[in-house]
């Protein structure tokens, strides 16, 4: 039976689906597509026609979307990183829709600003109206984790791994978290888990 093939590099938000792939403790072929030109090549879109990354190929399943995917290898693969019942289920669901919706997009901002723009045409109104926007979401998210380690209750499940991934992006561009004591606890606990030293190690 042929490995998993896992489409992406941890370098871009494949993490996510990297990351997934180790808490699972999978034995996995990882292919370091980019979301360069290989990304657009007749071969790849016949696996993610949209042209970016992450994918995956199980078997005849052919998935892409990070949280899609990490929802995937939870439940077939991840034992107790998946929820035992149907209201953590949907909490997980909730969680990782809340994070690409709330949180991604404002991030992205500051991290446009950092990265991908010339430092001469940097605007400074940008990163502060998107860190000014941030401080929402992440009101909701330590409220959320007062009086809990984890998401869902005392263990790490594929809600942390699925909000923790999206926001690793914010780690990179030395965001912090001063206002909101339980997320910044929180954090800390999901970036020194064992399976995100690995997946980073992939590059």
């Amino acid at each position: 039976m042929q490995k998993p093939r896992l489409f992406g590099t941890a370098n871009s938000r494949a993490l996510r689906a990297v990351w997934g792939m180790e808490e699972v403790g999978l034995d996995y072929e990882h292919v370091p597509v980019s979301y360069g030109a290989d990304s657009k090549t007749p071969e790849y879109l016949a696996v993610n026609p949209n042209g970016r990354i992450p994918a995956l190929i199980d078997g005849d399943l052919q998935l892409f979307e990070s949280m899609a995917i990490n929802l995937y290898l939870a439940k077939r693969y991840g034992g107790a990183l998946y929820p035992s019942t149907a209201a953590d289920e949907a909490r997980a669901w909730q969680w990782s829709v809340w994070a690409i919706s709330e949180i991604e997009p404002l991030q992205m901002q500051i991290v446009v600003q950092k990265f991908f723009t010339p430092e001469d045409k940097r605007n400074p109104k940008v990163v502060d109206g998107a860190t000014r926007g941030l401080q929402r979401p992440l009101r909701v998210l330590d409220a959320a984790l007062a009086g809990r380690t984890w998401l869902l209750g005392e263990q790490f499940s594929v809600a942390d791994l699925n909000v923790a991934s999206v926001m690793h992006l914010m780690k990179s561009v030395k965001f912090g978290y001063a206002e909101h004591a339980n997320v910044q606890r929180w954090a800390d606990a999901c970036y020194a888990r064992p399976a995100l030293a690995r997946a980073l190690a992939r590059g």
